[in-house]
């Protein structure tokens, strides 16, 4: 059993894996290496990369493209819950617990014996607890929403692995969405979009169907080169073994210190709906320069331009029955508006199936498949002359 005894495999290996929406993987390489990461390698739905704690601090500081960190611990192969019991009751998790810390097993499986995760889940948890009553004489607490040791779980292929979670929560949770609406986009996903899109704040940024705000909340985060974690949080990484904390207040001070303006007139949204509207500037006044993003509510149809800009939205993706013939009607009507009021601006723009980029009527400079949660959709850019 790799990783029994003596170090972790991430305290020999010094290597750790980013999870990342599917689809985005090498998006996240990219920022990844951005913030110190070296070796890295894109796998199924993350990447495998190296770091020393000072960018494993940073990444999970400020990464916008991962949801995840995990630093793993033991692994080995597995092929029933009576195995996986007595494989980790065997391992020594007194090494950097007690019962007096709290933990939370989250877990994965695909492709095995064993096929259901909470039950897999389940077995770890009494395997750790029932190891630390052995040797403290007292079972520790499970608590889900906040643990002290976060613990993630995946078998694949009859194969187990057992990483430290160092984010604690998914990083996506950036803490400025604090009213949401239907259908939210995902952080991590705009976040990407807003990658690809390249955009730097060197010209303005609308999104005419802004929703709650995710795309100009990450658009802030981008321009002021903020933290993904807005608000304060209690990272996992705070009770992992090897853990300094003069060296994570050296690198969240300089990372705080280097954040910039959010001007007036960079980052604009509006929305048809007031509800949206109410949602997303809430949102915004909770992130710094905040308020210098505005946000209308307004019809699309009723915009009188967005010249030289980039434009960026996800659009309806017309998935309940009955949907589609009015959403591609919608479709037509935005290429329309792109068409006779966007000149000399680019889009990027989430749609729902390339029928409904057809719509558009607008030739696409790229279409990439991408999943919101569990849709498949298509960002496409259009470049409008």
């Amino acid at each position: 059993m790799s990783g029994n005894g003596g170090e972790l495999i991430f305290q020999s290996t010094r290597r750790f894996f980013a999870q990342t929406h599917k689809g985005i993987s090498g998006i996240a390489k990219e920022e990844l290496s951005e913030y110190g990461a070296s070796d890295c390698k894109i796998s199924y739905n993350g990447v495998y990369f190296s770091a020393d704690n000072e960018s494993l601090y940073k990444i999970n500081y400020m990464a916008k493209t991962v949801s995840r960190i995990l630093a793993p611990m033991i692994s080995f192969s597995v092929h029933s819950e009576k195995e996986l019991y007595k494989k980790c009751m065997s391992f020594e998790w007194e090494q950097f617990m007690d019962s007096e810390k709290t933990f939370a097993v989250s877990s994965s499986v695909s492709g095995s014996k064993i096929t259901h995760s909470k039950f897999a889940a389940l077995r770890v948890k009494d395997a750790i607890a029932d190891r630390l009553l052995n040797k403290f004489g007292k079972r520790p607490d499970v608590n889900v929403e906040n643990p002290d040791i976060p613990i993630n779980l995946n078998i694949r292929n009859n194969f187990c692995t057992l990483s430290y979670d160092t984010s604690g929560k998914s990083l996506h949770k950036r803490g400025y969405r604090i009213n949401q609406v239907s259908a939210p986009l995902n952080e991590t996903l705009a976040a990407s979009i807003l990658r690809i899109s390249q955009w730097d704040g060197s010209v303005p940024l609308y999104d005419p169907m802004a929703g709650s705000g995710t795309f100009l909340g990450e658009a802030a985060l981008r321009y002021g080169k903020m933290p993904s974690s807005v608000k304060e949080r209690n990272f996992g990484f705070f009770n992992m073994p090897g853990f300094n904390e003069d060296l994570w207040h050296k690198v969240k001070n300089n990372c705080d210190k280097n954040t910039e303006k959010i001007l007036p007139g960079i980052i604009t949204g509006s929305d048809i709906e007031k509800i949206n509207v109410r949602a997303a500037r809430q949102n915004m006044n909770t992130i710094k320069g905040g308020k210098n993003i505005l946000i209308t509510r307004k019809d699309f149809r009723d915009i009188e331009s967005i010249e030289n800009s980039i434009i960026i939205s996800n659009l309806p993706y017309g998935k309940r029955m009955g949907d589609i013939d009015e959403v591609g009607e919608l479709y037509q009507e935005f290429g329309d508006f792109l068409k006779q009021r966007c000149k000399g601006s680019k889009a990027f723009l989430l749609c729902g199936s390339t029928n409904l980029v057809k719509k558009i009527g607008l030739r696409t400079s790229r279409k990439i498949p991408m999943f919101n949660g569990p849709i498949e959709t298509r960002l496409v850019e259009l470049n409008i002359y």
